[in-house]
């Protein structure tokens, strides 16, 4: 894609395959992180590589993924094996991103959601790709969608849906099916929160005709205007958290105060080597 070349480099066939091969050898390098491989990119080579998806048309879906993630990993098997299946697992928050720099890739960079959702959608001036929006309470998607549309004029939204409350029948699952593919979307792009987000794209990849699928969480309420982010000097001393928890401390109290001590824990015990965690082990316990 040429509007992610490097300042002042060639736009030539030979700097976009260097790009794209780059792409791909940092999208299927990992880290372990307490059994979860996540993947050391860039913003820049999450971009391409969903590109190459598309271009083509070979199905996969990406976790975005933090502390929250790897830790509900901890105490499901599926989930965690779901996490390794994805095609990539971009490092959410900055602790991953740290740990992604400690095994050698001193280039990685945070892959956050909210970010990575106007990456994609500004390089529709590039590849004007067709997005669908599903998730969010009601109204969140097509709010989402209309604020994406004013901010990128050549993205194409290809449809929206909010999905009802509860888990879905089979006809309901049928009928989203049915409006993606109808649709003829080329990135869905989900707001369920996890686990429920990825569990839903392990289910539906390959089912849907759309070859990428795209979790982004709380980037729906974000990027509507509904939630506000913290400020980027937060973001980039992994102190999100404290943010987050101080905007709603009813619904994320229980998450971080258990999750974030649990996470320190267990990754001290894996780098002391007492812990050798593998991609495809039984759940660790606190």
């Amino acid at each position: 894609m040429t509007t992610l070349a490097p300042p002042g480099a060639p736009i030539g066939g030979e700097c976009l395959h260097a790009q794209t091969l780059a792409a791909e050898d940092h999208a299927a390098r990992r880290t372990n992180v307490l059994g979860v491989g996540v993947s050391q990119i860039t913003m820049a080579d999450a971009v391409r590589t969903i590109d190459r998806w598309i271009v083509r048309r070979d199905p996969h879906y990406v976790c975005v993924t933090g502390v929250h993630g790897v830790m509900e990993s901890q105490r499901d098997a599926g989930l965690r094996h779901i996490h390794n299946n994805a095609g990539l697992v971009t490092p959410d928050g900055m602790p991953l991103v740290w740990l992604n720099r400690l095994s050698g890739f001193e280039h990685a960079e945070r892959v956050y959601g909210p970010d990575l959702l106007l990456a994609v959608c500004g390089a529709a001036s590039s590849r004007p790709y067709r997005h669908f929006f599903y998730g969010g309470g009601p109204g969140v998607a097509d709010r989402l969608a209309a604020r994406l549309a004013a901010r990128f004029p050549r993205m194409v939204v290809a449809g929206t849906y909010c999905p009802p409350f509860g888990p879905p029948s089979p006809a309901e699952t049928r009928e989203i099916t049915r409006r993606i593919n109808v649709a003829d979307a080329d990135v869905v792009w989900v707001g369920l929160s996890t686990p429920k987000q990825e569990r839903w794209m392990s289910a539906h990849v390959g089912r849907v005709t759309a070859p990428v699928l795209i979790g982004v969480g709380a980037a729906f309420d974000f990027h509507a205007g509904l939630k506000k982010q913290a400020p980027r000097w937060m973001q980039r001393s992994g102190m999100e958290w404290l943010f987050r928890l101080s905007s709603e401390p009813r619904r994320l109290g229980p998450r971080y105060l258990l999750n974030n001590p649990l996470f320190v824990w267990n990754i001290m015990l894996q780098r002391l080597g007492i812990r050798r965690p593998t991609l495809h082990q039984p759940p660790l316990h606190s």
